[in-house]
C-alpha cells in the first residue's frame, strides 16, 4: 500500500514565554491507503501534536511531512490551506457543527469552501449523508440530532471534496458504546472499502477491534507495544506499531 502520510524524524517545541516544551522527539510513522491507526498513549504524550502536524494546522519545528507526496513541512502558511482542503478532512471530539445550519448545510460549507456550489454541491451532500446514514436529516438542525448522528454529519463533511485523508480526535469519547462502535465501523469501511487514510487518536480500548494497526505514543515518541500491554484483550487486536493485520478473521 502507498503511503499518504509520511513523518520523518519530526520534533515540536512550543515557546513559552522564555521557555522551551519539547513536545515530539523524531518521531517516524508512515499510514498508508486503505489503512486505518488508532494514534493511543496518555494524556500529554503528543498524540494531538502529531494528528495536527499531519493534518497542516501545526508546522513541525523540523523533519519532513509528506502528504499524498508532497513535502508540507517547509511550505508557507499561504499555501498550507489548500493541502488542507485537497487532501485532509476532520473529525472532532465536539463535533464542531454549525447550529443555525440544517445537516445538509452544514456539509455544503465544506463543499463551498472546495469551489462546489448549486444544485452539485447539494446532490453530493446528500450522496454523503446517504454513505454515513443520514440521508433523512438533510433538512435537520443539529439541536435535533444525537451525538452519534452529530458525529457521523461531522464524518459526512470530513469527506466532503474527496478528502483522501480523514484524521479524528477523539471521535467516540461523548458517545455510548454501541454509537461509538456504529461511528468506528463507518471509520473503518472508509479506509478498507474507499481507500482513505484515517488516523484516529483515542483513548477508547472499546474501538481497538477496528484498527489496522495500533500505535502507542509516550513522552513524544513512538514506542514499541509491549507483548502483555493488551493482554487482557483478544489476541488479535494487539497489533505492533508498523505491522498490518486482518482484525476481522
Amino acid at each position: 500500500m502507498t503511503a499518504a502520510i509520511s513523518v520523518r524524524g519530526v520534533t515540536k517545541v512550543f515557546n513559552e514565554g522564555a521557555n522551551r516544551v519539547p513536545v515530539l522527539h523524531g518521531v517516524d510513522l508512515d499510514v498508508a491507503n486503505g489503512e486505518l491507526v488508532l494514534l493511543m498513549g496518555p494524556s500529554g504524550s503528543g498524540k494531538t501534536t502529531l494528528l495536527s502536524i499531519m493534518g497542516c494546522i501545526l508546522r513541525a519545528t523540523s523533519g519532513s511531512v509528506r502528504i499524498s507526496g508532497i513535502e508540507v513541512a517547509h511550505l508557507s502558511e499561504r499555501d498550507l490551506p489548500g493541502i488542507r482542503l485537497r487532501h485532509i478532512g476532520f473529525v472532532f471530539q465536539g463535533f464542531n457543527l454549525f447550529p443555525t445550519l440544517t445537516v445538509g448545510e452544514n456539509v455544503e460549507l465544506t463543499l463551498d469552501l472546495k469551489g462546489l456550489r448549486g444544485l452539485q454541491a447539494k446532490k453530493e451532500a446528500r450522496q454523503l449523508l446517504e454513505q454515513v446514514g443520514l440521508a433523512d436529516k438533510y433538512a435537520t438542525f443539529p439541536s435535533d440530532l444525537s451525538g452519534g448522528q452529530k458525529q457521523r454529519v461531522a464524518i459526512a463533511r470530513a469527506l466532503a471534496g474527496s478528502a483522501d485523508i480523514i484524521l479524528a480526535d477523539e471521535p467516540t469519547a461523548a458517545l455510548d458504546g454501541h454509537t461509538g462502535r456504529t461511528v468506528m465501523q463507518i471509520m473503518h469501511d472508509l479506509a478498507h472499502e474507499h481507500a482513505r487514510s484515517v488516523v484516529v487518536v483515542t483513548h477508547d480500548s472499546r474501538v481497538l477491534e477496528f484498527a489496522d494497526r495500533i500505535v502507542r505514543m509516550e513522552d513524544g515518541r513512538i514506542i514499541p507495544v509491549e507483548a502483555d500491554e493488551f493482554s487482557k484483550m483478544p489476541p488479535q487486536w494487539a497489533v505492533l506499531p508498523g505491522r498490518e493485520a486482518s482484525l476481522r478473521a
